[in-house]
């Protein structure tokens, strides 16, 4: 976290009321781009899916949402798990979609969270099964997909540039 709220206290823990997160994309070339994190300092290249004419070996959207989705779980279930003194040894999250055509292009039809956990006392399963659960309705990134996002276009005209001879 960058900053506290202006009613939070040395060494307390609340977390602010809002936070901002920004990611700028651009295209660099046929169906390739890279995009960049306001919290990380790597550039990401990503590219279509190969059934679209993308690049092998780059992240795609699809993937990247999918990304998405399995870290928020993974560290959605790590602060339920520690605020709950749920001890675990493993956890592993996958996460998979399906993308079919449909009449008004591609949609995902399909997104299944897998969770695989691993518990050292047998006796802990039903609050460990329990906390899994809690987990899927509090990842905050699986409940954005219900939001329409706000769409704010732009389009600029540059003039072009003259290229002087040497």
């Amino acid at each position: 976290m960058t900053g506290k709220s202006a009613n939070a206290q040395e060494g307390d823990d609340t977390m602010e009321e809002a936070h901002r997160f920004r990611v700028e994309a651009w295209w660099a070339s046929g169906r390739t781009g890279i995009a960049k994190s306001s919290s990380a300092p790597n550039v990401i290249h990503f590219t279509s899916p190969p059934a679209f004419g993308g690049l092998d070996g780059r992240w795609t959207p699809e993937d990247l949402l999918l990304g998405a989705i399995a870290s928020c779980y993974t560290t959605t279930f790590g602060t339920l798990a520690e605020y709950s003194k749920l001890d675990f040894t493993d956890l592993q999250v996958s996460v998979e979609a399906v993308v079919s055509k449909g009449e008004t292009g591609y949609n995902f039809a399909q997104v299944s969270i897998h969770a695989n956990l691993i518990i050292p006392r047998e006796e802990e399963q039903a609050r460990a099964l329990k906390l899994l659960h809690k987990a899927k309705g509090l990842c905050l990134v699986a409940r954005a997909l219900a939001i329409e996002p706000a769409f704010e276009p732009t389009v600029k005209v540059a003039a072009s540039v003259a290229v002087r001879p040497s």
